[in-house]
């Protein structure tokens, strides 16, 4: 393994032409654990004029199915990256990580990174949730907070700030005040930066009322342009800060859009005839509700603790993962197939991906998204199957997921942080029925309050 920018893949350039229809060109400039590009993404058609293409990854746990081990395993060597390069300390963690990412096993996720790194993390809504919640997981003396789409009731956000390119632009941060009202390192999580354009918005948001000295800007993939970069460096001079990033693979990424993509009919014959065996688990025994309500009266369970949501510190780790443990425990006992799906909702994507880590073998994770994206049944895109239906947690909202085969899985787990009634699932069931899974289970963690 070689240790620094000296990659065998550097400077190496790849071609994806998506459905015929754009041309993506991507140059390698950084690839520090000589990581294939094959393991991290494909590459997709976004329905979303603001931005034609998406990178579909492969250990997000988002769009597409993946070992729920491999997403935590993922934001951990972001975090011995962190650690080497920013903080110039050796991670003595880093071979066995990669070791374990390039092989096949459980993870068992471990705080390696000392009390004197004592940063505020920041994971973006909504695809980043697990990332930046598994990333703090390093960390023995940090704490975290992911951004939401979620208006509260009677509640006002300490921080907003807008991603321009997003389905859904607008975030919002629900946290103690103690918890951003301090001078220490904030490190905001992403999937990837194309511009970085979200992270300057947030750094902005944060500096006008929070002022400190450092910021770090963490994400997989990084396709920054030098015109991109110097937007950091401006700001960095604007406001006197210092910005620091950190990668697993960055370079450079040009677009051409070919032809207009012609919308594809989806054929979903005797799959709609399918329907299967529908069970209710309640986890609500294992996880304790906050006070805290959606503004959209649609749904009366609260929301818990333990997303991150409204923040966690480090020393409350230790007494979260038992719970997950406990609640892996307990629904491993209901698996009854060998190949199992466990299914996330739109935020709610930590706690249901460290979960399906513990549940055994034969277990995938993926989560349900807001973005749309073109479907093509064709090898090598990044949406090959897909289904819509309304968010059952909010009417309003759209949700897709991408990528389940039909026939595929023997059982399905969908997670939930909050329940909802049983008829508000209905649309969400009727489009899963061209999975053709035998068992679907209803996992939800908060209970409606008097029930």
């Amino acid at each position: 393994m070689k240790n620094s920018q000296t990659s065998t893949l550097l400077k190496k350039k790849y071609t994806f032409n998506i459905l015929d229809s754009i041309e993506t060109e991507i140059e390698i400039a950084a690839n520090p654990f000589d990581l294939s590009i094959k393991e991290l993404f494909m590459m997709a058609a976004r329905i979303n004029k603001k931005r034609s293409f998406l990178f579909v990854s492969k250990v997000l746990g988002k769009h597409l199915p993946i070992d729920p081990n491999k997403g935590l395993l993922t934001a951990a060597l972001l975090a011995s990256r962190y650690v080497d390069t920013i903080k110039g300390l050796d991670c003595i963690e880093k071979e066995s990580l990669l070791s374990t990412f390039h092989g096949s096993g459980s993870f068992t996720a471990h705080a390696f990174i000392p009390t004197a790194i004592n940063p505020v993390i920041i994971g973006f809504a909504e695809t980043a949730t697990a990332l930046g919640h598994a990333f703090f997981d390093c960390f023995q003396a940090a704490e975290y907070f992911h951004t939401t789409r979620e208006e509260l009731m009677n509640e006002n956000p300490e921080i907003t700030f807008e991603e321009e390119h997003s389905h859904a632009t607008s975030h919002r941060c629900y946290i103690p005040l103690d918890m951003i009202q301090n001078e220490r390192e904030i490190i905001l999580v992403d999937d990837e930066m194309t511009t970085g354009k979200t992270a300057l918005n947030i750094i902005q948001s944060i500096h006008a009322k929070f002022p400190r000295r450092e910021y770090t800007v963490v994400s997989i993939l990084d396709w920054r342009s030098h015109e991109h970069k110097q937007n950091f460096s401006q700001l960095e001079q604007l406001l006197g800060i210092k910005i620091n990033v950190v990668s697993l693979l960055s370079g450079h990424v040009q677009v051409r859009q070919i032809k207009e993509i012609e919308k594809q009919s989806e054929k979903n014959e005797s799959y709609d005839l399918w329907v299967p065996a529908v069970e209710i688990v309640q986890l609500s025994s294992f996880f304790t509700a906050t006070v805290f309500f959606s503004a959209n009266l649609e749904n009366k369970a609260g929301f818990i603790v333990g997303t991150g949501r409204f923040g966690l510190r480090s020393i409350e780790n230790s007494y979260l993962h038992k719970r997950v443990s406990a609640s892996a425990k307990f629904l491993k006992e209901k698996r009854t197939g060998e190949k199992t799906l466990c299914l996330g909702t739109g935020e709610f994507m930590y706690l249901p991906m460290k979960i399906a880590s513990e549940m055994g073998s034969g277990v995938s994770y993926q989560s349900t998204t807001r973005s749309p994206i073109y479907i093509q049944n064709k090898e090598g895109y990044g949406a090959r199957f897909g289904m819509n239906f309304p968010n059952p947690e909010d009417h309003v909202v759209s949700h897709f997921v991408y990528n389940i085969p039909p026939g595929h899985y023997d059982e399905l787990f969908i997670f939930f942080e909050r329940e909802v009634e049983l008829e508000k699932l209905e649309p969400m069931l009727k489009e899963l029925r061209k999975a053709a899974i035998k068992s679907i289970k209803i996992v939800f963690f908060s209970k409606v309050r008097g029930e």
